[in-house]
């Protein structure tokens, strides 16, 4: 079940993207007295993702309101997103899709520990800080992108690759969450040092056909995002630098794991591979 703060990201994602799609629906309806008053529609979003903020700020305190405003603020990017890639010029329009795509994200790794194990629940939840090499990873890959289009427009244009890529995404995103969801309590967004009393060995589900689900289903979202955005340079620096990074995280995961259930997770290791390609785990030498 959704602890509190989980329902209450909810609201506040649901409310910032109906906001943020609130402009176009009332000029599609031809009640945009708005434009009396504001006829910039970029000052109008700014306007209205200021007043939701204004409103976190009066009704919530201290970690309820560090959930309303990321919440908000995905929310609102997932919104922006629909309405670029909808009506935004043909060379904009997969950016709109990568936005959104990019929001489902964040928000969705907070929520799905908000379900399946609330009492590891924090901010670093929404990976939004995830780390400085992430952050470089993503305004570079913004950068390709509007160099490459205003240099060669017809080069953004929606093609099978973005569709492609966004098919690789909706993967990703369902086999990352589906072992989130599997794990329960035993899934936790840092490799822990200690076991806890009641952690088990999950071997079920989607741990029955890889054993490292969620970096299998990361791994490929993160390759996605470069195919939606039609990214040549940044596909390969994203597969080389997620391959890398995963293949170090499966290594000092799996260590900790045989160091915990031992015999148990060497058969578990003989029966299922880790899912990633060319990269194989750590094997005990018998």
């Amino acid at each position: 079940m959704l602890c509190r703060d989980g329902t209450l990201s909810l609201f506040c994602f649901i409310v910032a993207g109906l906001v943020s799609l609130l402009p176009e629906l009332l000029l599609r309806l031809e009640l945009d007295i708005y434009v009396s008053y504001c006829a910039n529609v970029w000052l109008l979003h700014a306007i209205q993702y200021i007043v939701i903020n204004i409103f976190a700020f009066l009704a919530f305190r201290d970690f309820s309101y560090q959930v309303a405003v990321r919440a908000l603020f995905l929310g609102y990017v997932f919104g922006i997103g629909i309405l670029v890639s909808l009506i935004a010029p043909p060379s904009w329009q997969i950016f709109g899709i990568y936005m959104t795509v990019l929001a489902t994200f964040h928000y969705s790794e907070f929520l799905a520990i908000a379900w399946a194990n609330p009492a590891t629940l924090s901010i670093d939840s929404f990976i939004l800080n995830h780390s400085i090499m992430y952050g470089v990873a993503a305004s570079l890959s913004w950068l390709e992108f509007f160099v490459e289009r205003y240099y060669c427009h017809n080069m953004k244009l929606l093609s099978f690759v973005s569709c492609f890529g966004l098919m690789l995404c909706v993967f990703g995103e369902i086999l990352r969450k589906s072992a989130m969801c599997t794990a329960k309590h035993n899934f936790n967004h840092y490799v822990q040092s200690e076991k806890s009393d009641n952690q088990e060995l999950v071997t079920h589900g989607v741990y029955s056909l890889c054993r490292h689900p969620s970096y299998v289903g990361w791994f490929y979202w993160s390759v996605g995002t470069q195919l939606i955005l039609q990214n040549p340079l940044c596909l390969i620096a994203y597969a080389w630098m997620s391959w890398n990074f995963f293949h170090d995280r499966v290594l000092m995961e799996e260590l900790t794991l045989l160091d915990f259930f031992g015999e148990d997770y060497t058969e578990y290791q003989k029966r299922v591979g880790t899912g990633l390609p060319f990269i194989s785990g750590y094997k005990v030498n018998l």
